[in-house]
């Protein structure tokens, strides 16, 4: 039990990191109704745009920029892709992700690159969970980022553009109608999307003190795991936009405690993945179930 309490910091930092980059899925699956799945390449993309910059001498907060960048180059890629060569979002991305494993490894030079925390001026690391000062404790830092995140997109998708993006979303043939450029308001949340989980790599870079070619491997996964999580356990709490993206990272948080007691309780870490993707299933088929269940009582 103690073992167990003692991981639960680390747990809750790296669920606040792939909250991040949940909130990216979340605008893209649940605001555009597009399954993206390039956040597998341009999270790995973000973490080493991110450590090569710092290794280069580069100022973390400029590191971390570029990362941001280079993840929505990535989400503009696929939104070319699906608008200008009309190729389904789903094939989009996963040619992009392609296209991005390559793109990664030229970026490092190799597989594998390491960025050590006694010699760079990392914002995050795992060192920083305990016994250090509050202004560099992570998940402090990590928590009043995503703050700061929320409150801007909260204040974007307020806006004329913001709106655009949610109505091209919910019907696309009305908001053609309104004249809304759907075709741009695809891209541009495509690159919004990416973006973030970029910024979010670049995070879990500095936090595991390196970056590596499968680090993206499966993070779909855990950013539609940490959505239907939020979803389902806050839904009906958090009705506020801003509030739902909040929920969004305690879902996140959720899922890292869960997968931190399985693996306390002995469970073979060589199942994890099958785990996660059947967590993410059944929270799927929910809603499909309670409506094919009530749907019957009525009858």
């Amino acid at each position: 039990m103690i073992s167990l309490l003692n991981a639960l910091p680390g747990a809750v930092a790296q669920g606040l990191i792939w909250g991040i980059m949940a909130i990216g899925v979340y605008l893209t699956y649940r605001i555009l109704d597009i399954a993206d799945l390039t956040v597998d390449g341009s999270i790995c993309t973000g973490g080493a745009v991110c450590i090569m910059l710092m290794l280069m001498g580069q100022n973390v907060w400029v590191a971390m920029f570029g990362a941001m960048l280079a993840g929505m180059a990535a989400g503009f890629a696929t939104g070319i892709l699906h608008t200008f060569m009309g190729i389904p979002a789903i094939l989009a991305g996963i040619l992009t992700q392609l296209g991005l494993y390559s793109i990664n490894l030229k970026i490092m030079g190799k597989a594998n690159q390491a960025i050590n925390v006694d010699k760079y001026d990392l914002l995050v690391s795992l060192r920083f969970i305990k016994n250090v000062p509050i202004y560099k404790n992570t998940i402090l830092l990590v928590a009043v980022l995503i703050v700061v995140m929320i409150l801007i997109l909260y204040w974007f998708f307020g806006t004329e553009l913001g709106c655009s993006l949610r109505a091209t979303g919910c019907n696309d043939r009305m908001a053609r109608a309104q004249g809304i450029n759907t075709d741009f308001s695809r891209v541009l949340g495509l690159m919004i999307s990416n973006g973030l989980v970029a910024f979010a790599g670049a995070l879990l870079t500095q936090y595991q003190g390196f970056a590596d070619i499968n680090m993206g491997r499966g993070s779909i996964v855990i950013g539609l795991a940490a959505v239907i999580i939020g979803e389902a356990v806050f839904g009906r709490v958090f009705r506020n936009f801003g509030f739902r993206l909040f929920g969004v990272v305690l879902g996140s948080i959720i899922y890292y405690l869960v997968l931190q007691v399985v693996i306390w309780m002995g469970i073979d870490t060589d199942l994890l993945k099958l785990l996660s993707s059947a967590v993410v299933a059944v929270f799927l088929a929910i809603p499909t179930m309670k409506s094919r269940y009530f749907s019957n009582r009525r009858k």
